[in-house]
């Protein structure tokens, strides 16, 4: 019995028939994924004029200054508020409570970008609000009264916050609904008020979920452009498109983008490192929920308050503010320059959605079939592209891919003497490069999950009985996972909608998307005529909230 030896799953995967070819489809998918980044690292390095010195001495250290205190501040104030907020859905019953539950995950519907825009026109001086307070007060100029600078850093820091702190709350809410009711129990048999119960006992178990919440938004605040633009603030994000646009130095431009990369992957790493470090087990056999305590008069009020205002700065008052606008321009609906960028957007973001929930199937299979080191290895590193900006894969995407534009171009005409033209930067074909770039971690977690679901012997007893690796995905795999499939589908092309940066650096010229068409409008300064696309944003958006909320029940 000693001698008798069985090959090890490994060994019996490489053996699989055609497992190569999947295995070679996966590993160029990941190469296809990783080349932005690769780019970017290697025009920073080998720029053909080096502005380091000149940026580091003049704009860079601003750059990073204001990126550092917007990072940590959205990052910090949407910790505290999607705690609290999640901390009072899941441990207390008041006015409200029930619908406050997903009414809190609405702000992820609304690009921050819309909500600036929303913002600076209830409160400059010629919007509704400093209207009022002049005609109340008599005041007939802004020297007669102090009102605070709408256009600028502490601005920023409000509309980030609003728009992103459903990301902490979501986790929060998760975290604190695992715990164990046993361990509340004894907090208040021992006299632990609500506070000192938060404080000992339900935040320190809930603290890795806290720091990822808090991770993905400061990653989401450093990718954001269309904010701080309209605000005046000088970020790195806005220092690529100001020394590449207006400089037109791309060397300079991607070494900014390697200083967002260098700071992105930091904030993962110190995410990941919380996470590892702070864990909890639970003891017990049977998991008993926390029951909600009922809050009474003014503590329960004040709670419904607490989880109003977030509400309400998040999604309230930017709906409100485009939907007002939205319906004093309804002839704007019917705006060719509208209804060419929707379809624009809808083309685009469906192919690029297609693509990556493809290329996410083909590669999690692929990986699968082999028992190959390097593809394994692979498969995490793909999922870089959604932490890094939008500008960052930009730069990564457009540099390359013009070089072999040209090439192209003149091996075409000087073989065929036929001018084609820039094929691939003078279409849409860089935009959907960078948007299943960006996203193609969502496909892959989808997929990587939804096939880790099916049992081994479904697609083992498909084999034995003749079925080729292609048919096993089509006739088992598929029909099982089509519904986190369709999912994923959903979450990138919303994605695609709302992306601004990427889609500003690599669009064609007079092509326009959704969230172009509201940019350009509103840089404008005219928000009557962003509004009808802002709206068709937001309601797409709302599909994936909606999505979002069904999958947390």
């Amino acid at each position: 019995m000693s001698d008798i030896s069985f090959p090890s799953a490994t060994r019996a995967r490489r053996v699989i028939p055609g497992g190569g070819i999947w295995s070679l489809g996966a590993l160029l998918i990941a190469l296809v994924v990783m080349a932005p980044i690769v780019a970017v690292l290697v025009i920073a390095l080998t720029p053909s004029e080096n502005i380091w010195p000149h940026l580091w001495g003049s704009t860079l250290p601003r750059y990073m200054r204001n990126t550092a205190i917007l990072m940590l501040s959205v990052g910090v104030l949407s910790g505290i508020v999607g705690t609290g907020a999640a901390w009072l859905i899941a441990r207390y019953r008041f006015p409200g409570s029930g619908w406050f539950e997903w009414l809190l995950l609405l702000p992820l519907a609304i690009p921050a970008y819309i909500g600036a825009y929303a913002l600076v026109d209830l409160l400059e001086y010629a919007g509704p609000v400093q209207t009022g307070l002049r005609q109340l007060m008599g005041w007939k100029t802004a020297r007669e009264y102090w009102f605070p600078e709408i256009r600028s850093l502490g601005a920023a820091v409000l509309v980030l916050t609003a728009a992103l702190y459903p990301y902490v709350y979501l986790l929060a809410r998760a975290a604190f609904r695992e715990q164990s009711g046993a361990s509340e129990e004894v907090a208040m048999s021992l006299g632990a008020s609500g506070m000192a119960r938060f404080r000992r006992v339900g935040l320190p178990l809930a603290r890795p979920a806290i720091a990822a919440g808090m991770a993905i938004v400061m990653m989401e605040t450093v990718n954001d452009f269309g904010t701080v633009d309209y605000f005046a603030v000088q970020t790195l994000t806005t220092g690529i498109f100001s020394v590449w646009l207006d400089g037109n130095n791309a060397g300079g431009a991607a070494q900014i983008a390697t200083t967002i990369l260098v700071l992105v992957v930091l904030l993962v790493s110190l995410e990941k490192t919380s996470r590892r470090r702070i864990r909890f087990f639970s003891m017990s056999r049977q998991h008993r929920p926390v029951t909600r305590l009922a809050l009474r008069g003014a503590r329960a009020w004040a709670a419904s308050l607490a989880c109003f205002i977030p509400f309400g700065l998040g999604f309230l008052l930017p709906a409100g503010v485009i939907g007002w606008h939205a319906g004093n321009n309804a002839s704007q609906w019917l705006d060719p320059g509208l209804i060419s960028a929707f379809w624009n957007t809808l083309s685009v973001g469906g192919m690029a959605a297609l693509l990556t929930v493809l290329g996410g199937i083909f590669m999690v299979y692929g990986v699968r079939l082999s028992g190959r080191a390097l593809p394994r290895l692979m498969l995490p590193l793909t999922t870089i592209g959604y932490a890094a900006p939008g500008a960052v894969l930009g730069v990564g995407i457009l540099i390359p891919l013009a070089t072999v534009d040209h090439w192209l171009a003149d091996a075409v005409e000087a073989g065929l003497g036929v001018d084609i033209g820039l094929v691939l930067t003078g279409s849409a074909f860089a935009l959907v490069l960078a948007y299943s770039v960006r996203f193609f971690a969502i496909a892959q977690g989808a997929a990587d999950a939804a096939m880790g679901r099916v049992s081994p012997s479904l697609p083992m007893a498909a084999r034995s009985l003749g079925r080729s690796q292609g048919q096993v995905l089509r006739q088992i795999y598929f029909p099982l996972i089509r519904a986190s499939v369709g999912s994923a589908l959903l979450l990138v092309f919303v994605d695609c909608v709302k992306e601004l940066p990427a889609t500003l650096l690599l669009r064609p010229f007079n092509f326009n998307t959704l969230a172009t068409r509201v940019h350009d409008q509103a840089s404008l300064e005219n928000l009557g005529d962003a509004a009808p696309a802002a709206v068709l944003v937001i309601l797409v958006g709302l599909a994936a909230v909606a999505l979002l909320a069904r999958a947390n029940r």
